[in-house]
């Protein structure tokens, strides 16, 4: 499979989960009774309008990950993850003018594994320690803009901060080896925005890249519930992918999930 094959792969799904998901379902509300859904008030208004939302990532982590040519296959859920505190902070704004968006994404987030599994290791287990930070600015247009759905167009970079550190667990010899790696990928891809209720929403979206990673995307799916004009509550499902750098100097080739939870304030 070609790059240009890979990159394309999850923005696609994503886009036809959207429309095969809410399509039918919008399309029959519309038959029924064309005013049933009013247009959220952040969503439709001219001008500029702010959105701020706090979020929480109760994510897993799976893949391998290496340093100066050590390897372990890390497997981490959700549970793992909670019970080492591994949770960091997380958050995002988009700032709209007409059609026009200006969306950042930022995440810190630590991560463990006590009994990653050696790939080229004597040591009968790994401890697997890695932080990592996320800066996503992007700019974007709003390309379909209608009272039962919206699509959106982005790009920009996803700016990657990461340090890793692998220990041997019941060696004889203790060894212990880090490294940490920044790298930044250009990323493009689109969202989908369709009310299904009165109160609900629903959102999906991807994007995908690379630069100096070989391969950088990710897919969501959120529902929100609109609580009042200016607030409203988000879960769904996240997932990010990446396959940075060789196993001689730092490796991390990586995919992370799990569910999210946040809340979105209005601004205007």
């Amino acid at each position: 499979m070609t790059l240009c094959k890979k990159l394309c792969l999850p923005i696609c799904i994503a886009t036809l989960l959207g429309f095969g998901l809410f399509a039918p379902k919008l399309m029959a509300q519309n038959a029924a009774n064309p005013s049933s859904v009013p247009e959220s008030p952040a969503l439709s208004n001219e001008g500029w309008h702010l959105g701020l939302t706090p979020y929480l990532w109760f994510a897993g982590v799976h893949g391998t990950a290496g340093v100066l040519g050590h390897e372990a296959s890390v497997h981490a859920d959700v549970i793992d993850v909670l019970s080492n505190f591994n949770i960091g902070f997380m958050g995002a704004s988009e700032l709209r003018y007409n059609h026009l968006l200006f969306p950042v994404d930022f995440m810190w987030i630590k991560l463990t594994d006590n009994r990653a599994l050696p790939i080229n290791e004597s040591a009968p287990s790994l401890k697997v320690v890695y932080k990592q930070a996320i800066f996503a600015p992007r700019i974007g247009y709003r390309i379909v803009d209608r009272e039962k759905i919206k699509v959106e167009w982005q790009m920009g970079i996803r700016y990657w901060h990461l340090n890793s550190s692998i220990s041997l667990q019941g060696s004889r010899v203790a060894k212990s080896f880090s490294g940490t790696a920044d790298w930044v990928d250009g990323v493009s891809g689109g969202k989908i925005v369709a009310p299904v209720s009165r109160k609900v929403i629903a959102t999906v979206g991807g994007d995908a890249g690379g630069g100096t990673a070989r391969l950088d995307y990710q897919v969501y799916a959120l529902l929100g519930f609109h609580v009042s004009e200016r607030w409203v509550l988000h879960s769904g499902y996240r997932y990010i992918s990446v396959n940075y750098g060789t196993r001689d100097a730092f490796l991390y080739d990586l995919n992370i999930s799990g569910l999210v939870l946040g809340a979105t304030w209005n601004a205007k």
